[in-house]
């Protein structure tokens, strides 16, 4: 393409590019200077720039924040990953997380019927709450149909278990402590249950390294297994789906999660370079998030009612009650 063709465009999306990066740098500055999930901060943030959305020369690069530079961050998530990582964890914890995994989306479907929520809606929390939670939200979303409501659900979605995420990593070792887990069991827990990875390292090191190691091991799996279920979500609901609106067999952005897993598993990727891929990644999603929070407004996170965070609750306490039992009274480790 000319050089010529390509400047308008680009001068079209840099101010709402750069409204998304300047709103994930502050929260990136109150996340390192005074706590909190940085994801948080972004969405919150984001919401109180809604009007950069609405109308104006942010519009477009706000759009481009929350769908591209989106499906760059989830795609850079595979260098975190290896197939070293999963074989130490033997048979029994991939078996179980897997389980828990599907029963905790299935779960989330007939919750979410009782409740009556929609389809797309449970599948988006079940997901986010299974498997890896905002990181998820937001990959499940892009291969959901698009729609008025998508991308309020997300938000509400990431909302949602980042907040049951941190609350969880204060909660939970206490029931690891209550249960007689001992570390290794406390870091299968940890790890299999707790919905974000910054809060399953926080809680895993909090009672002691072994069980802060086992931890990080123990969600990498349930990160890996993010390919797999969007793939899945992409077929189910690309179906049913208008043609405009049908997702490709293989996103680009699924296909290079693959390839980065595979490369980080087969070749000696320098620390420094999965470092910075990481760091990039970070980045994307955050900044994802702010221009997420830029396009939806308190009103219409107001309008969802109670029933959603019933069904974001009663997914978040089967995740756990599947995992405990198995760990305390099933004998899997």
């Amino acid at each position: 393409m000319p050089l010529a063709l390509r400047l308008p465009t680009l001068s079209r999306h840099f101010p709402g590019l750069l409204a998304a990066a300047t709103i994930a740098l502050a929260a990136t500055f109150l996340s390192e200077h005074y706590g909190g999930p940085v994801m948080l901060y972004a969405l919150l943030l984001g919401m109180a720039f809604n009007f950069l959305s609405q109308d104006g020369a942010c519009v477009d690069g706000i759009a481009t924040a929350s769908k591209l530079v989106l499906r760059i961050g989830v795609a850079l998530l595979g260098m975190r990953i290896t197939f070293d990582q999963i074989t130490q964890l033997g048979v029994g914890v991939p078996l179980l997380m897997t389980g828990a995994v599907v029963a905790t989306i299935l779960g989330g479907l007939g919750l979410g019927r009782l409740l009556g929520q929609g389809r797309a809606f449970a599948v988006l929390t079940g997901c986010a709450v299974a498997i890896c939670g905002a990181s998820a939200a937001l990959a499940i979303a892009a291969m959901l149909p698009r729609g008025a409501k998508l991308e309020r659900d997300t938000i509400f979605t990431v909302i949602g278990v980042t907040a049951l995420s941190t609350i969880a990593m204060v909660l939970y070792p206490m029931i690891c402590a209550w249960v007689g887990l001992d570390d290794v069991r406390a870091g299968i827990f940890l790890g299999g249950t707790i919905h974000d990875v910054a809060q399953v390292v926080g809680a895993g090191y909090s009672i002691s390294p072994q069980a802060g190691d086992t931890a990080t091991f123990v969600k990498l799996f349930r990160v890996a297994l993010l390919l797999p279920v969007v793939l899945v979500v992409g077929l189910a609901f690309g179906r049913r789906a208008g043609e405009g609106d049908k997702p490709p067999l293989l996103p680009p952005f699924l296909v290079a999660f693959a390839l980065l897993v595979a490369v980080n598993s087969l070749v000696a990727v320098p620390g420094e370079l999965v470092q910075g891929v990481n760091a990039v990644s970070r980045w994307c999603l955050v900044a994802a998030i702010a221009a997420l929070g830029m396009k939806t407004s308190l009103k219409a996170m107001a309008e969802l009612g109670p029933r959603p965070i019933l069904l974001l609750v009663g997914e978040t306490v089967l995740m756990a009650g599947l995992v405990l039992a198995a760990l305390a009274w099933g004998g899997v480790v």
